[in-house]
């Protein structure tokens, strides 16, 4: 396995320390009513953009609804050569339900 799976703690120590590009694999629809900051919606014309031209050093973190496809799209990431590739693991709603919850 060429990506990595982390906790909702270790993608917000991630996001503190090294500033990843952060990617949602949700449906539009879910990505507009809500999502990690700063984080950019994955449509086909991002990935052929980020394959082509990407930064392939710069750390990418990669979520979407539970953690699910979100592995599928690491792996297609890191089949194109970008290095640091993490999927958050519980996605979107493992992100919300941990900060809620205020630890």
């Amino acid at each position: 396995m060429k990506y990595k799976t982390i906790s909702v703690v270790d993608a917000s120590k991630l996001i503190q320390q090294s500033k990843p590009m952060i990617l949602d694999g949700r449906a539009i629809k879910d990505y507009k009513a809500g999502h990690l900051e700063g984080a950019l919606h994955v449509h086909e014309d991002l990935k052929t953009s980020l394959v082509k031209r990407g930064d392939k050093q710069r750390s990418l973190l990669i979520y979407c609804y539970h953690g699910h496809a979100s592995e599928h799209l690491a792996e297609f990431f890191s089949d194109f050569g970008f290095q640091d590739v993490y999927s958050l693991e519980g996605g979107y709603s493992g992100w919300t339900e941990h900060h809620l919850s205020g630890d």
